[in-house]
């Protein structure tokens, strides 16, 4: 079993930056690739990164992403992060991060076998 708590979202101006972390326990946390997807209000939870085991491969859903965020974990702390800048009002959404037991870069929800409980992001324009 993996647990996931999200952590860091809150209310920001459009253009302001938010770091989002996700601490995990349980199992080797470098084993598993981990993701970020989020859902807003009357949406289908969607993919915005995912980053592997080991920290060296990253991917992003870059029609939502466009270069302004970037994942990133730190196996020593158990953690990874989803920095955010630029961020703008269709942002808004909770922010969930994932781990998955794969060596690929899983972009689908059902891809995913532990969740954390989500944070809200809230963009105000």
């Amino acid at each position: 079993q993996v647990q996931l708590v999200e952590s860091g979202g809150g209310l920001v101006q459009a253009g302001g930056s938010l770091r989002l972390s996700c601490a995990a326990s349980g199992r080797s946390f470098g084993t598993f690739s981990m993701g970020w997807f989020r859902q807003a209000p009357g949406k289908e939870r969607e993919f915005v990164a995912a980053i592997s085991g080991s920290g060296g491969a990253t991917y992003y859903a870059y029609s939502i992403v466009k270069g302004r965020f970037t994942i990133s974990r730190d196996n020593a702390k158990n953690t990874v992060y989803l920095r955010m800048n630029s961020l703008k009002p269709e942002d808004t959404a909770v922010y969930y991060c994932a781990a998955a037991e794969a060596k690929s870069l899983p972009v689908g929800v059902r891809e995913y076998s532990y969740w954390g409980q989500g944070t809200q992001v809230t963009v105000s324009s």
